[in-house]
């Protein structure tokens, strides 16, 4: 088999490492794009130029400004700007060049599920309606309504609706990555407290290598579409909590306070429903709820005690 070419943008991110490696791994050739590189995705003559030179097999989509909901955002308007820069305009960008200069490259881009805003159902699918409320969301949702645009008109243009995944590179202010530190920094005698916005606020978590897999699964189905990538099961960061320190061998109502105050938005109960995605590539994620948290707990150095040392 002939080795593809395949453009990330997005290379130094958390689905851009772990998918970077996932394609080399399955022999091909990876060109990364990334914050410090020379190629800036929000100018269309150096897109162009990228995909006219290298006339890639695949481009995925995957470079993102976003936030988490306890992260503080300060300057609203330039957080719009940039928001639109990369969600939106850098994806326009390639779908273009794509159309003028390699129409034979297929592209993925990661949408999310704050596309959906907050939705009627307490499940979603590919026909939830588009209701976004966040400058995050708006952007992805504008990024994703461009790839059905470009679509119709030939190009192989198609989309995951992403929600929450999480890997040992998810960076630092994420709820994921501040339960698993704070847990190691109490196992190794930090007397410090966690505290988290709220313990009732859920998501719908997976493994973000997973996630990745399922991305390159839709670039090889014979036509492009938009596939939701989820769990499909809704989980509160008090369960988080709970699985981590009880995981280390620690109670963590010990160690955990509630403080609605470091939350900047309000939760919204987002599922995903992926039977599309399983139905048309076989996709199924690798770990559950608690095995992914294991996961990232040993990752970052904790040790796991076995079930019958657990706190009662």
């Amino acid at each position: 088999m002939t080795a593809r070419t395949a453009i990330v943008v997005g290379a130094d991110g958390q689905d851009g490492v772990l998918l970077s490696e996932s394609l080399r791994a399955r022999g091909d050739r990876v060109v990364p794009v990334g914050r410090h590189g020379t190629i800036d995705i929000t100018r269309p003559d150096d897109v162009a130029e990228l995909v006219a030179g290298l006339r890639p097999d695949e481009v995925y989509l995957l470079a993102a400004v976003h936030h988490s909901a306890q992260d503080t955002v300060t300057d609203p308007v330039r957080l719009c700007h940039r928001s639109y820069a990369v969600n939106t305009f850098s994806v326009v960008h390639f779908l273009d060049a794509v159309e003028r200069h390699s129409p034979a490259t297929r592209v993925f881009y990661a949408a999310s599920s704050h596309v959906f805003g907050v939705p009627d159902t307490p499940v979603q699918d590919e026909t939830t309606p588009l209701r976004p409320t966040s400058i995050y969301g708006i952007s992805k949702a504008a990024g994703l309504l461009h790839c059905r645009a470009y679509r119709a008109r030939g190009v192989f243009a198609s989309a995951g609706i992403l929600y929450n995944h999480e890997s040992p590179l998810r960076r630092p202010g994420f709820v994921s990555r501040k339960i698993v530190d704070a847990v190691v920094r109490i196992q190794r005698g930090d007397a410090g407290r966690l505290v988290l916005g709220s313990l009732s606020a859920g998501s719908d978590w997976g493994y973000a290598p997973d996630y990745v897999e399922a991305m390159r699964r839709i670039l090889e189905l014979a036509e492009p579409d938009d596939f939701v990538v989820a769990s499909g099961v809704r989980h509160t960061v008090g369960e988080f909590a709970a699985i981590a320190f009880e995981a280390a061998g620690l109670d963590w109502r010990d160690h955990v306070e509630e403080d609605a105050a470091v939350l900047t938005r309000p939760d919204v109960p987002l599922v995903g429903d992926a039977s599309r995605l399983r139905a048309a590539t076989g996709w199924r994620p690798s770990l559950g709820f608690a095995d992914m948290v294991r996961t990232l707990l040993r990752a970052a150095g904790a040790t796991l005690v076995a079930p019958a040392d657990r706190p009662g």
